[in-house]
């Protein structure tokens, strides 16, 4: 069944009131009237750390996990590849689940592609997905912008990011500029000189921006400052992303870290954790929160997003977290299950293969 971002935009209502907050995962599941987590019983989990954190690693998926879910969200970002290599073993673990008949998602928090460019990825990495089962957070924003019928105000859209959010905004007629055309401008900054902006703009829209520069920051301040009424909208607040596989890279966070320090506003947040894509997913397909898992790499977003919104959450440590992080009794974010990585949603049949008879 296609996706469509009015669809989606039906949901935006709730989505929006919750903007950056951040729900305790039992007040949602009370709200929602979701179920608690089944007890696990101790046959099913192994501690494999000496810090003795409340979070078990899952040491028997294909009994206690794989049958308890129906729906898989995955991240993109460290849980399916790293950069622009895919992380071993996930083509082949994709197919296994299909062929279980689970239903996959994957929602992404990085918005410099637009869901036609997620799609060209995913086939230039080997995998076979369906467009309508990607969701990003420039789609989210473009969506966003529907919801509040910003077209009819006839106001503009200055981007900071890239041609993600550009194209998504193309979809919906809605008019913008910036992003990559503004890489290379410098502001004049002899006596006397001022940047000059738009009045018509209605919206600044921060996505991650390869290109980020001292002009952009400028003139993103002042139409949140001096535009009446001038939305600030954040794709996503994420500290670190893979640009590479060779390290972590600063995220879209540094750039809207950027913004709020100078106008000294909060930005409506529309990627992970909010609400957005799982009321849709939940209200336009039917499905039961309990057989969810959100599988990510992030505790700030992916986990936190699962734990909010009723979901089983599954952390891997293929990304950005590790299992020092996650054990640490400095963290406050727990999810239900962890793992390496989602290879190990079979491991039991991997050992077999991998046995010497």
């Amino acid at each position: 069944m296609p996706f469509t971002r009015s669809a989606l935009a039906a949901v935006l209502t709730l989505a929006s009131a919750t903007r950056t907050s951040a729900f305790s995962s039992v007040g949602i599941l009370r709200q929602r009237g979701c179920a608690a987590m089944p007890v696990l019983s101790a046959a099913s989990i192994s501690s494999t750390t000496a810090l003795h954190a409340n979070v078990k690693k899952l040491s028997e998926p294909a009994k206690y996990l794989l049958p308890n879910v129906d729906v898989f969200i995955f991240d993109c970002d460290g849980v399916i590849w790293r950069g622009d290599s895919v992380i071993e073993g996930i083509p082949e673990t994709l197919a296994k689940l299909r062929s279980l008949g689970k239903k996959m998602f994957f929602v992404t928090n990085n918005s410099t592609k637009s869901r036609k460019g997620y799609k060209q990825k995913f086939d230039s990495l080997g995998l076979d997905v369906p467009a309508e089962e990607i969701f990003s957070s420039s789609f989210a924003a473009a969506a966003y912008f529907e919801q509040t019928k910003f077209k009819d105000t006839g106001k503009k859209v200055y981007v900071v990011g890239e041609v993600g959010i550009q194209e998504e905004l193309d979809m919906i007629g809605v008019p913008h500029f910036g992003g990559p055309q503004d890489a290379g401008k410098q502001p004049d900054m002899g006596p006397g000189c001022a940047v000059s902006h738009d009045p018509d703009v209605g919206a600044v829209v921060v996505g991650f921006d390869r290109h980020i520069n001292y002009y952009k920051i400028q003139y993103a301040q002042l139409c949140i400052n001096e535009n009446p009424g001038c939305e600030f909208i954040a794709t996503n607040l994420d500290a670190v992303t893979h640009l590479t596989d060779a390290q972590e890279w600063a995220g879209n966070g540094s750039m809207v870290g950027a913004i709020k320090g100078c106008t000294g506003k909060e930005p409506t947040v529309v990627g992970k954790p909010g609400p957005l894509m799982i009321d849709y997913l939940c209200d336009k397909l039917n499905l039961d929160r309990d057989r969810i898992c959100m599988v990510g790499d992030r505790l700030d977003t992916d986990i936190l997003f699962g734990n909010d919104n009723g979901l089983k959450s599954l952390l891997v440590l293929s990304g950005v977290t590790s299992e020092e992080k996650l054990l640490s009794e400095k963290n406050t974010i727990t999810p239900d299950f962890y793992a390496d990585s989602i290879v190990d949603f079979f491991m039991d049949e991997n050992a077999k293969v991998g046995s010497v008879v």
